[in-house]
């Protein structure tokens, strides 16, 4: 197995495609046999071009790739580098020996209900779970079924890695490119399954920290928590609303931080019921969309069940970079004894990048500290799809890591 990655930032459409294929295959040294392309949406009106230009190039690969707000990949010299609101291509090739590639585009309307039953979904898929896939998923930003997307393939391939992203759209027509095989779609979802020797190793980074104490949702209905008590309380009097917690753990935060949760106050979502101590990394993070100061309830952007344990956490730069530190970190020494990763995928929010960090390749740049030179493409997204826990979710403000390695080499 083997990756390479390539980022031209050149506005000619045509120069841009050459640089990204010319250096890609050059470090590759081999046919490829899979082509992931990232396009920023300065080239929307040229989408229809892409693919007729890769045919002659990257004959016998197939061809996967979407739109982006901006797009990550290695410059000529190396080095890895964010482009963000400005033309770009970055183009990721793989040799990939033993290893079965099987794309597909689905539309949204026609997905099987939530109570098919999973050969429905692999019917669709036209891989078999017994395979163990990995999924590279990429869809329209206005397809308003993809959660139900992820339930349904986390039911069907409970053992597969699901990774992913949005496509980012032109301001003007408020379209998005998605390329598959030979095909340029407009709408819906296009990925690929890849079985055989290949493992992807997610990393699922929410750029969030707990604060204050973790509580239980007593009282709820839909995505509205009406009651909460401490975690390890079962007393009656310590039943209390989301608000008055909330009013409460305000005062015992020092002054950087009350600030900061008057604007990127979130909450967070336990994914375990068993694990008793909880940490970073072990909630979903969701938005706190609204409050009734009447009763004191909160509404977040997921459901909710009574039982569940839920914890406020904060958003912030420093946050952010901290915690893909250490996950990177974690990987690393992890997965020490296996075999190594040979190329990744980053999915990163359109929020993070400069937006966030005021700088621009903070990712990036802890992600080469970590694991080296490991070739790395990817695009900004409207939204991220990756794990927590063994469920598939859709993210903001995330960046999502694939590293890819193989199983036996």
């Amino acid at each position: 197995m083997k990756w390479a990655s390539a980022v031209s930032t050149d506005p000619s459409l045509e120069l841009a495609l050459r640089e990204v294929v010319d250096q890609g295959l050059a470090q590759l040294g081999t046919a490829p046999d899979l082509a992931i392309i990232f396009i920023s949406s300065a080239f929307s009106s040229e989408y229809s071009r892409v693919l007729p230009l890769l045919k002659g190039p990257l004959a016998g690969a197939h061809i996967i790739g979407c739109s982006g707000s901006g797009v990550i990949g290695r410059t000529h010299g190396g080095q890895l580098e964010e482009v963000e609101e400005t033309a770009g291509i970055s183009l990721t090739v793989a040799h990939l020996p033993d290893v079965t590639i099987q794309g597909f585009h689905l539309s949204i309307d026609e997905l099987p209900d939530l109570d098919s039953p999973p050969s429905e979904w692999t019917e669709i898929i036209q891989v078999a779970p017994a395979d163990k896939p990995h999924f590279l998923l990429m869809a329209d930003p206005f397809a308003s079924g993809m959660n139900d997307l992820l339930q349904g393939l986390d039911f069907a391939y409970p053992d597969s890695v699901k990774l992913g992203g949005l496509a980012g759209i032109e301001s003007i027509n408020r379209s998005c490119g998605l390329f598959c095989g030979q095909q340029l779609y407009r709408q819906g979802v296009i990925g690929v399954a890849l079985s055989g020797n290949i493992v992807i190793d997610p990393i699922v980074a929410q750029g969030c920290r707990p604060i204050g104490p973790t509580f239980r949702v007593v009282e709820g209905d839909r995505n509205v928590v009406n009651q909460v008590a401490a975690q390890l309380s079962q007393a009656e009097a310590d039943v209390q609303t989301p608000l008055e917690a909330l009013q409460e753990l305000f005062q015992t935060l020092d002054e950087p931080d009350r600030q900061l949760a008057q604007e990127s106050l979130f909450i967070g979502l336990a994914q375990s019921n068993f694990k008793q101590s909880l940490g970073q990394g072990d909630f979903l993070i969701r938005n706190l969309v609204g409050v009734d100061p009447k009763v004191g309830a909160i509404a977040i952007a997921d459901r909710i069940r009574p039982g569940q344990r839920i914890q406020f956490h904060l958003r912030d730069a420093h946050t952010a970079q901290d915690e893909l530190a250490v996950l990177l970190e974690n990987y690393r020494l992890g997965s020490q004894g296996q075999a190594a990763p040979a190329g990744a995928l980053l999915f990163a929010c359109s929020g993070r990048g400069t937006s966030l960090f005021d700088v621009p390749n903070c990712d990036t740049e802890q992600f080469s500290q970590q694991l080296g030179p490991v070739p790395l493409g990817g695009f900004f997204c409207n939204g991220e799809i990756g794990p927590v826990g063994k469920t598939t979710f859709l993210h903001g403000f995330t960046s999502v890591f694939g590293l890819c390695r193989g199983v036996d080499n």
